[in-house]
């Protein structure tokens, strides 16, 4: 599918602080089918907001028939850019993380819900995913009852709840609230989610009755989807099996619309 890239800038008051906050928008379009009608999905970013590797992941994400919202999650403390992947950058984004609060998160995931359902091209079904501090983020996305389907990718803070300002949050807690299907996946040499970290969410999850498929690929690392700048960890072999695993849940419980053809020839131009 063709991808068309736009976003939007929405106001925020979480904490009573006025703001706004930029959302990446990755539209699909099947020419001829003006009225189709597609799924959203919430894409959270690692630490260093929408880099790079993230947008293309959500371009591959909407190339097979999503919309996917990227917000900007550290909007109260700096521009919508990303941050560099390199030692000031990353300190930057591990400090925002941890200045950032509950309140402020959860307003991100329901503006961000808020702008996919408000597009007449969404279907109404929602899903959610994101890797690092995203992973954690979809999983608490997934406690609003709008979403049907969350993947998540090496969720750090989960195990710990050492998420937001204060380092004490109630994601796990409260997994019980969530309706969704889950995915979680976490490499076996992920030293940011250790085996105990693993085996207590996954323990957790059980014992709420949550409905979810667990998958540690051997021999993976932390952040090994991220395609640049990886730190030597990036696998696309095992990313490639991920992919598939997420759009496995998202094609069978986030469902397309194409309405009728518009009846119109496509007109393709001679462009190299």
């Amino acid at each position: 599918m063709i991808i068309k890239e736009s976003h939007q800038d929405v106001a925020t008051k979480a904490d009573g602080k006025e703001g706004s906050m930029r959302i990446f928008l990755y539209h699909p379009v099947i020419p001829g089918y003006p009225n189709a009608r597609f799924p959203g999905v919430v894409l959270f970013s690692e630490i260093y907001q929408v880099t790079g590797p993230v947008a293309r992941f959500a371009r591959q994400i909407a190339g097979q028939g999503y919309i996917v919202a990227a917000p900007s999650s550290y909007h109260e403390f700096t521009g919508p850019e990303p941050l560099a992947y390199d030692v000031p950058g990353t300190d930057a984004g591990n400090e925002y993380k941890i200045k950032k609060t509950l309140a402020g998160y959860d307003e991100d995931s329901t503006l961000s819900i808020d702008t996919l359902l408000a597009l007449p091209t969404c279907n109404g079904r929602i899903g959610a995913t994101g890797m690092c501090l995203g992973g954690h983020l979809a999983f608490r996305c997934a406690l609003d009852s709008r979403v049907s389907a969350a993947v998540t990718y090496f969720a750090t803070d989960l195990h710990s709840a050492t998420l937001g300002l204060g380092m004490k949050d109630d994601t796990l807690a409260r997994c019980s609230e969530i309706k969704a299907e889950l995915v979680m996946i976490h490499g076996t040499l992920d030293n940011h989610v250790p085996p105990e970290g693993r085996d207590l969410i996954r323990k957790t999850l059980r014992e709420k009755g949550i409905i979810f498929s667990w998958y540690e690929p051997a021999g993976a690392q932390h952040a090994f989807i991220r395609d640049e700048l990886s730190k030597g960890r990036y696998d696309p072999a095992i990313t490639k099996v991920c992919f598939e695993m997420m759009l496995e849940l998202f094609g069978r419980t986030l469902k397309l619309d194409l309405g009728s053809h518009d009846g119109k020839q496509q007109v393709v131009e001679n462009i190299c």
